[in-house]
């Protein structure tokens, strides 16, 4: 081979990379979208039961064919306090014997002999699929298209490496230098580093397979890269839980050393194992006797296996290794969050953005938050003004603040998803979330009048009257009912509490109507001031506006 022939075989493995980590994101992404609701309701069932946690993160990750997106993805239900350390262990597990499923696929090819011929079979789907993403008129169409499209192109990029695989096979320098690093540790390492630096532990296995398929490599070797390669895989997660609370930086610890106490395991069996039978017997000799001459599916199948002895060796040990990671990242910020007291998000973390479906989800739960505060203050306005008690006012002060936060936080989120792939019905929602977060914020400063009415009474010594008070409180009731009723409207999509909600909103403005009438009344009897009537007035006008757009929440989500 000359020296552009080497340059031509470097560039095409460089190209089949890519083009296989592009297939990885557009299988991923798609699969995600048309599996949102499952994947959604999927990890809503992790519970107490440690195999429930495990099954389900092996599941999810096959869904959405990313260990790393379900390892961030936990990480940031931990922050948000949704999900225990526990929990999160057991589903990371699981995503650990989930994404072995990409290994299982491309052994599906037959890279050498007689399988080439389903190489390029596969490969067809990237065409057919990118059929169907262009011309299809239906998002379950185009979204069918780009997992075939993906599905496909993973075979192009396969197809791609193995060509300049065997053609540095043909180099005796190459071969001899690769021969040359049998070094476990050593192997283990560049795995680690691979992996790492692609950020994808498909990508690593699946340059392994290729390279023990075509013979620049033998399978002990790259069991040893393969196992790297799940160390390294856990990049990902560290630089989410840095960026994160202390459970999600021990989230990420766990899953971290879950992975390094796999690979321990296995180097110590694999020392052994030739100690005992005197180098006759290896880990890779142990796979070609159980399937011989099959080397693309004895990767795959170390893989996997590999990856569930871990998961039974550890889980036994989840508690101890939670008291663990809870001695190495010590309760320290807790003293330092509790000082800083001020607005933050409670279900959203940055984390979970990158699995869209699921972020959407968690911001319905942000802006059902959003509502209870609104309401609080709304009733803290109510009383302060009756009593003329300013004793809660900071109270009423940061719970305003918090509403701006959120309104501006969850904006910017609902902007980031808007750009990502997401299903009909999640896209529905999210354009319906822009104006739901903007009703709540008005609600919150229509509540901020009313204590500034409050101050306005309290500064000229006046107050309302005992009749007036009991029209505010009956009104109170009656919001809180209409409340009641929305959010069963916009949490269960119940179009009869809607219904509901809407008659209460009518007794509601016939409620503001009589106040307007009784303050007249009470004018004529020189029973209120007019100074006090007109803040009264304002009350009844603002309280009717918050009841208005308290309904338009429920009308967003059902009309």
């Amino acid at each position: 081979m000359g020296t552009t022939e080497i340059m031509t075989a470097l560039l095409t493995l460089l190209a089949g990379i890519g083009v296989f980590l592009i297939a990885c994101h557009m299988m991923s992404s798609n699969l995600e979208a048309a599996g949102s609701e499952k994947l959604r309701a999927l990890f809503a069932k992790v519970s107490g039961s440690r195999m429930l946690g495990v099954g389900i993160g092996a599941l999810g990750t096959a869904a959405i064919q990313s260990s790393g997106a379900t390892t961030v993805m936990v990480i940031g239900f931990v922050n948000a306090g949704i999900m225990s350390l526990t929990q999160a262990a057991t589903v990371i597990y699981g995503a650990n014997i989930g994404t072995t499923i990409t290994g299982q696929i491309v052994a599906l090819s037959g890279i050498a002999g007689g399988g080439v011929s389903a190489t390029v079979i596969f490969s067809a789907c990237a065409g057919v699929g990118a059929f169907l993403s262009t011309f299809s008129k239906s998002d379950k169409g185009k979204t069918v298209g780009g997992v075939l499209a993906g599905f496909g192109m993973l075979f192009v990029g396969l197809s791609m490496m193995s060509g300049s695989m065997e053609s540095f096979a043909e180099l005796e320098a190459v071969k001899s230098f690769l021969a040359g690093i049998s070094n476990p540790l050593l192997l283990v390492l560049v795995g680690a580093v691979l992996t790492a630096i692609v950020q994808s532990s498909s990508v690593m296995t699946s340059v392994a397979i290729v390279m023990v398929v075509t013979g620049l490599i033998t399978l002990d070797q790259g069991i040893f890269l393969t196992m790297g390669s799940n160390i390294g895989s856990c990049v990902v997660a560290i630089v989410a839980g840095m960026t994160s609370g202390k459970n999600a930086k021990r989230t990420a610890l766990i899953h971290l050393i879950f992975n390094v106490s796999g690979v321990a395991v296995f180097l110590l069996l694999s020392m052994l194992l030739g100690v005992v039978t005197g180098g006759r017997i290896s880990m890779g000799s142990l796979f070609q006797q159980f399937i011989p001459s099959v080397p693309q599916t004895q990767l795959a199948m170390f893989h996997t296996v590999f990856n569930v002895i871990t998961v039974f060796l550890i889980l036994p040990l989840t508690n101890p290794l939670i008291t663990l990671v809870s001695r190495l990242v010590p309760d320290r910020e807790k003293s330092l969050a509790q000082a800083e007291e001020g607005p933050r998000l409670y279900y959203l973390d940055e984390n979970m953005l990158s699995t869209p479906a699921i972020a959407v989800a968690q911001l319905k739960n942000e802006i059902v938050n959003m509502a209870d505060i609104a309401l609080r203050n709304f009733f803290l306005s109510l009383h302060i003004i009756c009593t003329l008690d300013f004793s809660q006012v900071e109270t009423f002060r940061a719970n305003e603040r918090e509403l701006n936060y959120l309104n501006k936080t969850l904006m910017v989120i609902m902007v980031h998803l808007s750009n990502e792939r997401l299903n009909e019905k999640d896209n529905t929602y999210l354009s319906t979330a822009f104006h739901t977060t903007s009703d709540l914020e008005r609600v919150g400063d229509y509540a901020e009048n009313i204590v500034e009415y409050a101050e306005s009474l309290k500064a000229g010594g006046e107050a309302f009257s005992a009749p007036a008070v009991a029209e505010i409180e009956e009104l109170r009731g009656k919001i809180s009912i209409l409340f009641q009723y929305v959010m069963a409207a916009y949490v269960n999509q119940d179009r009869r509490a809607l219904d509901r909600a809407e008659e209460v909103e009518d007794q509601i403005d016939d409620i503001t109507a009589a106040m307007a009438q009784n303050h007249i009344e009470r004018m004529k009897e020189n029973a209120c001031t007019p100074t006090a009537g007109a803040q009264y007035l304002s009350l009844a006008t603002n309280a009717e506006r918050v009841a208005d757009h308290f309904l338009n929440v429920g009308h967003s989500i059902l009309n």
